[in-house]
């Protein structure tokens, strides 16, 4: 093995990193976009005041994202992430995405109240969980680390080995 690793000259997981939170980012502020309808907010503040909680909640949403990730791959990755153990990590980031966003949503909107869903937002009987941030967490997280492995892997010298 070279001085560069396995993959000598790149580090794929980097830019597998790179590209989930460059995916992940646009993907939560496209779907806190489409989703602000469903929340009080909408109906009550200005533009302006959507347009700020829309960009406060894609921000965080991009922490919960890189925590997440750096979570699951410390639990469940390999050194050759994302060429190896892919579907753990990606499981262990949606799991704990979900489950925070269960605890988030019923803080915020049960204990706090900090927001309020429209009577438009189907809800979890339980928790209260607004279905659509719980899809959110179920949809994006997967989408975007299958795209930022799937690219990365492609181009990784293991794959031109038999070529």
């Amino acid at each position: 093995m070279t001085a560069g690793g396995p993959y000598p000259g790149r580090a794929l997981w980097l830019t597998a990193i790179r590209r989930y939170l460059l995916a992940a980012a646009a993907g939560n502020l496209v779907w806190e976009t489409a989703q602000m309808p469903l929340y009080t907010l909408w109906h009550t503040a200005s533009a302006r005041a959507i347009a700020g909680a829309v960009l406060h909640c894609s921000v965080a949403d991009l922490i919960i994202a890189a925590t997440g990730l750096i979570g699951a791959l410390a639990l469940t990755g390999s050194a050759k992430w994302p060429d190896q153990r892919r579907a753990p990590v990606t499981a262990a980031v949606v799991v704990g995405s979900v489950c925070y966003t269960i605890y988030s949503e019923y803080v915020n909107t049960v204990m706090k109240q900090s927001w309020a869903y429209t009577g438009w937002m189907p809800t979890l009987p339980w928790f209260g969980t607004g279905l659509s941030p719980l899809a959110q967490w179920l949809i994006i997280p997967a989408a975007s680390l299958a795209w930022a492995g799937r690219t990365t892997c492609n181009d990784s010298p293991k794959m031109h080995q038999h070529v």
